[in-house]
């Protein structure tokens, strides 16, 4: 497998979970700007859309979208728990907390972060994430998860996103949300995190 990324955007979750699981897949830069991969290809001719992730399968074809490559990359270990099984509820309630994240969370993150939205719109989107972010917030007191009782895909998502509340000036430490900040934490201890967040920051 091949798993394109930038840096801070929404792939470094697929990425975590590739080293949670210690799946073999390669990695390829991309520039969000110039919409280049490290190697010089233009990344439109993997997504004509010109956003990651993006997944290269091994038996060809081309995986898009985080709510989607996160629990194929788990089914791809499922010994190792991060994706409940089929036909069981909590698989659905797992699909349930990764449309939550990418349609509640994610979208309206990239609005409030686009340089190009108007403030007034950027102060209703700090609303409605907020309103959001407490409604996930008892979920993960003391060693809690986002998807259910054990570590999931869906925390690596939820870790991700967190991380830009500092760009759109939300504070997820204020009493307001919880234990938001304490949960990034722990994940952030995770060596799987750490590694993730290390071969990012050291890639060119």
């Amino acid at each position: 497998m091949k798993l394109y990324f930038t840096p801070a955007f929404c792939s470094l979750a697929p990425h975590i979970v590739v080293r949670e699981l210690d799946l073999p897949c390669t990695l390829e830069r991309v520039s969000n700007r110039t919409k280049q991969t490290a190697s010089g290809a233009d990344y439109r001719a993997v997504n004509p859309l010109g956003y990651v992730p993006a997944l290269e399968l091994d038996g060809g074809g081309v995986l898009l979208e985080v709510a989607a490559i996160l629990p194929y990359l788990g089914d791809q270990r499922p010994d190792a728990g991060l994706v409940p099984a089929h036909g069981t509820v909590a698989r659905y309630q797992l699909h349930a907390t990764l449309n939550f994240i990418a349609t509640e969370l994610h979208k309206p993150f990239s609005y409030l972060m686009n340089p190009a939205t108007p403030d007034p719109m950027k102060a209703a989107l700090r609303d409605r994430i907020g309103t959001c972010l407490r409604h996930l917030a008892p979920r993960l007191a003391g060693d809690g998860h986002v998807a259910g009782p054990t570590y999931t895909v869906a925390d690596p998502y939820l870790f991700t996103v967190l991380g830009w509340a500092q760009f759109g000036q939300i504070d997820i430490a204020s009493d307001g949300f919880g234990d938001l900040a304490a949960y990034r934490s722990r994940l952030a201890a995770r060596p799987a995190v750490t590694a993730a967040l290390a071969a990012e920051s050291s890639r060119t």
